[in-house]
Formats: structure tokens, sequence, C-alpha cells
């Protein structure tokens, strides 16, 4: 049976387009094929505003907002995917809580703004992809706790991410059949991409986190047992700014974290039971930057972390073979920012990390790996790493640490476990 589909739509998408069948002879009769169109014109927004007093138990709030999307999947049979999305307006999703008085169960809050989303998956079975996406429109995610009376007794988790283009794919094969993940991703982002994640609450007893990341391109490929790699990855950020703000304002933490990232180009290949073979072209000419300020008059445990990379390449194998052709060119300046102020209390843990080109890639020792590498690092844009610690009052530990670096590889051959 041929499995074919074409999807040719206007607005905001979320398209599953794997499963239709018809019959052509034009098509290999043993491949599925999918042909899919995406443009998106106007803009994508979703806002929520939450105001509650006194929770006995937890606050659970999703809020997403996404231009394009097409997900699925082949299971047992080879298929084709033809894909080209086109995200011109604003992506914006934003989140407002406001908590009074004690919320004792645990706050979780997830936004999220995507310009182009593709994801699938291959079980024994071959993908074969080439996708394009293409993102012109800013795309924002912002959660903001407001208030000075936010009493947060359960903790919790708070996060804020802003993608432009995302593609993820995986593969595994299973009883003797293989899977693989080949063919070509191209995506480019010419917007803005901002995530932001501001508090103020007046107490915080058990473990709470706030996170922004913004990430203009990503492609992460992960693949199992009996699969394989052969993807050939492009990616373009040229937008003004690519930027991760966390901003946390606390009257008393006990145990307080605050986090952002924020990249301009990110692939990253997984395997653990074949070749994997990943040609990369990175080029980044925007701003980016990650930002962290956390401040808690008495605090506990307080850690401020904040990394910024314009093109970052990730390859691990836990197998034999690791083929690595590795390009990336950064003009953009980069800037990694993070501080934490407090008055007395305990340990302080800040620390910022900046990197214009990242390359990392490893075989498997013990499989007798084979490791390949032809790389090409140019950084032309300034590169910067801060830290700022102040502790006005008393203190126990202050531990803090700021890495900057134009242009970084790392390539080893590594056991997956033992000594």
């Amino acid at each position: 049976m041929v499995r074919l589909a074409r999807i040719r739509l206007a607005g905001t998408i979320a398209a599953t387009a794997m499963c239709a069948a018809a019959a052509t002879e034009v098509v290999a009769q043993d491949r599925g094929l999918v042909l899919n169109e995406q443009l998106q014109l106007g803009d994508v927004v979703a806002g929520q505003t939450l105001n509650v007093v006194d929770v006995s138990d937890q606050v659970t709030v999703s809020n997403a907002a996404q231009g394009n999307s097409l997900t699925g999947g082949a299971d047992g049979q080879d298929l084709d995917v033809r894909s080209s999305q086109d995200m011109r307006g604003e992506t914006s999703a934003s989140t407002t809580l406001t908590l009074d008085g004690d919320t004792n169960g645990l706050v979780t809050s997830v936004t999220q703004a995507s310009g182009n989303y593709l994801a699938g998956t291959a079980a024994s079975a071959q993908m074969a992809i080439d996708a394009t996406q293409t993102v012109s429109g800013d795309v924002t995610a912002t959660t903001v706790i407001t208030g000075q009376d936010a009493r947060l007794v359960g903790g919790g988790t708070i996060a804020a991410a802003a993608m432009g283009n995302t593609v993820a794919l995986a593969g595994s094969g299973s009883g003797g059949d293989r899977a693989s993940l080949v063919g070509s991703i191209n995506q480019t982002v010419t917007g803005d991409v901002r995530a932001t994640n501001q508090a103020s609450p007046r107490f915080v007893r058990d473990p709470a986190e706030f996170s922004s990341q913004a990430v203009a391109n990503t492609v992460q490929a992960t693949s199992g047992p009996s699969a394989n790699q052969e993807l050939e990855v492009r990616q373009r950020s040229s937008g003004a700014m690519v930027e991760a703000g966390t901003g946390v304002w606390a009257g008393n933490g006990w145990n307080l974290a605050a986090r952002a990232h924020a990249g301009g180009n990110q692939a990253t290949f997984y395997n653990q039971g074949g070749s994997l073979v990943p040609t990369t072209d990175q080029e980044n000419t925007a701003q980016i930057r990650g930002a962290v300020q956390l401040n808690s008059y008495d605090f506990g445990k307080g850690t401020a972390t904040a990394s910024a990379v314009a093109n970052e390449v990730t390859v691990g194998n836990n197998d034999i073979y690791v083929d690595i052709d590795n390009t990336q060119m950064n003009s953009g300046g980069v800037e990694a920012t993070a501080s934490f102020v407090g008055q007395k209390g305990y340990d302080a843990y800040v620390g910022a990390n900046a990197a214009g080109n990242s390359v990392t890639g490893y075989a498997c020792a013990e499989c007798g790996g084979d490791l390949q590498v032809r790389n090409v690092q140019s950084n032309s844009g300034n590169v910067s790493a801060i830290v700022n610690s102040t502790i006005n009052g008393n203190g126990r530990n202050v531990i803090a640490g700021a890495n900057a670096v134009g242009n970084s590889a790392t390539f080893y051959v590594t056991r997956t476990g033992g000594n």
C-alpha cells in the first residue's frame, strides 16, 4: 500500500499528514510519501492570565503559540517527507500569574512560542526528509508573576521558551529490522527571538526554578538500537536579536534557581546502534544574549546561570562510526551575564558561559570507535561572559565562574560505562 498526502494550508496549522492512502504508479510501492506546504501570513497569539489567592494544592498552567506544525511517523514502511514551512507573521505566547497569599502546592507554568515545528519518527523504517523552514516574523514568549505578595510555599518550575525553527527526529529498529534517518534540513530565521521570565515573590520555601530559553534554529535527531543517521543541516540566524532573560527578586528564598540560555543555531545528533554521519553548516549574524538577575534578601541557596552560544553542534554515538563535516561562522556579538545579590544567607552559585562557535563529537571506545572529523570555525563577533556576585550582609559560600571562548572544538573516543 502506498501512502500519499499533500497539504497546502494557510493559518495556524497543526497537521499530521502521514496517514492518507492513495495509489500511484509514480511512487515506489514500498515507500510512503508526504508532500507538505504550510504558509502562515498572520500573527499567532496565545495569552493566559491567572489570578488566585491561597491555593491549598498545585497550580499548573500551559500556554503555547505555534505558527506551522507537522508531526507523524513511519512504522515498518519507508517514508519520504518533503516539507516547506513559512512563518511570516509574529508568534507570541504570554502568561501572567497573580498568586496572592500562600500557594502550598507546586507551581508549574510552561509558556512556549514556536514559529515552525516538524517532528518525525521512524520505527524499523527509513525516513528520508527534505525540509525547509523559514521564519521572518518575531517569536516571543513571556512569563510574569506579578506583585510582591506571592508566597510559593510548595516551590515550582516556571519556564518561558521561544523557538524560531525546530526539527525533532527519532528512529529505532527492532527484531532485525533497522531504522534510518537520512536527508537534508534547511532553517532560516530573520526575525527576533526573545524569551522573558520575571517574578518577585515575597517567600519561597521549597525548591523553585525560573528559566528562559531562546533559540533561532534547532535540530535534534536521536536514534536507538539498530539505527543510523546521515543528515545534512543548514542553519542561518540573521535577526537583530536572540535573547533570553530571567529576573527574580525575592524577599526570602530557601532554594532559588534562575537560568537563561540563548542560541543562534543548534544541532544535536545522538545514536545508539549504527553509523552517525552528520554534515552541518551554521551561520549567525544576530546578537545572542543570555541574562540572569537573581536577588534574595534572605537566602538559603541561590543559583544564577546564564549561557549564550551563536553556533553549537553536538554529535554522540555509542557505536563504532562517526563522520562529522562541520562548518560554523559567526559575526554577531555573544553575551552571557549572570548576577546574584543577597543580604544574608548561606550559599550562592553564579556562572556565565559564552561561545561564538562550539562543536563536540565522540564515538564509543569499547566498540572500537572510528571518529572522522572535518571542522571549520570562524568567529569575528565579540564574546563576553560576565558574573556579578554581591552579598551585602553575611553568607557561607560564594562560588562563581565565567567562561568565554571564540571557537571551541572537542572530539574524543569514550567508553559507554565503567572505568
